[in-house]
């Protein structure tokens, strides 16, 4: 299978929910997150998941609103006070790459969604992805993938997902 064709399977089986998933509060689309919105009309990142159990162990733990954690106008949830407190710590440590979007789209020059259940630690950054089928691509290819979407990710960082997936009008 071609990447072009990969790049419409996953893009023509994931648009609308890559779109749903992503905030229109923010002018440009630099981070990934929930349709749902905290008190203080911020997304939700990692789908509410504990950025510091996933970005440590790849463990898949919810977080609560109790523990909330705001940066940059998006949300993340904490498990306890601990995860709250090591992320406010150091933040940089924990956020996923790419703003949460999914590191194999980001490879294919695509902001799609992300799920926190397909999630991997490299070089001890944490990076998310789409499905079960982008995460196996970017499993046959880890270093490509990466080093593509490193590539390409400052050319599409400040743009809003509708101008990098092509859906403008």
């Amino acid at each position: 299978m071609t990447m072009t064709n990969i790049k419409t399977l996953i893009a023509g089986a994931t648009i609308l929910g890559a779109l749903s998933a992503v905030s229109p509060a923010f002018a440009v689309d630099e981070y990934n997150v929930s349709t749902g919105t905290t008190l203080t009309g911020a997304g939700v990142a990692l789908r509410g998941a504990d950025a510091v159990a996933l970005a440590t162990g790849l463990e898949l733990t919810p977080g609560d609103a109790t523990f909330t954690v705001e940066r940059d106008g998006v949300a993340y949830y904490f498990a306890s006070e601990d995860t709250k407190a090591r992320f406010e710590a150091d933040p940089d440590r924990y956020l996923p790459q790419y703003g949460g979007f999914c590191a194999f789209g980001v490879a294919i020059g695509m902001k799609l969604d992300a799920a926190p259940q397909y999630a991997d630690i490299v070089d001890g950054k944490l990076y998310v992805f789409l499905n079960a089928v982008a995460f196996g691509k970017y499993l046959e290819d880890k270093a490509g993938t990466l080093a593509k979407a490193e590539e390409n990710w400052p050319g599409m960082h400040h743009l809003s997902v509708e101008e990098v997936n092509g859906l403008g009008s």
